[in-house]
């Protein structure tokens, strides 16, 4: 049984308005279901199943043996376009290495600045450990820390 909220008639169910009064009544609305998070950083669904099968232990090699995986990886599967990927993803982290490497030798008179590169260093360290456990997950997804830089995309 419905009753009107202005001037209590009784309504049969389903009406919109009151015909005693014309009072109309509001239906409440559904709650809109949020949109499923979509991680930016993700590119698995961009790349074959069948690609990154294929060249996972290469990816994995780029992680594990730095600047010298990346030849490696280059030298054996350069038209893989997952492999490419990593391999773009694994220099952004090496050029960070290097830089933080350069500038931590120049000011190595201060005390402060080797402390921090080696602070950056380890960060950096940590980042290349996670690239190499998500591609042991068959992930596609940019490196953390280093994905926002804007230098080779």
């Amino acid at each position: 049984m419905k009753f009107c909220p202005n001037c209590g008639t009784q309504q049969e169910e389903g009406a919109v308005s009151c015909p005693n009064c014309g009072t109309v009544f509001n239906e409440p609305q559904p709650i809109p279901t949020p949109a499923p998070y979509v991680d930016p950083a993700d590119h698995t669904a961009e790349y074959s199943p069948a690609d990154i099968s294929d060249n996972k232990v290469f990816a994995m090699v780029i992680y594990l043996l730095g600047a010298f995986g990346l030849v490696i990886a280059l030298l054996a599967r350069s038209e893989s376009p997952y492999l490419k990927f990593q391999v773009r993803q694994a220099l952004k982290i090496t050029v960070c290495e290097t830089i933080v490497g350069i500038i931590s030798v120049i000011l190595c008179w201060t005390i402060i600045v080797p402390i921090a590169g080696a602070i950056c260093a380890v960060i950096l360290l940590v980042v290349r450990i996670i690239c190499f456990f998500r591609i042991c997950g068959n992930k596609v997804t940019e490196a953390p820390i280093v994905w926002k830089f804007g230098f080779l995309k």
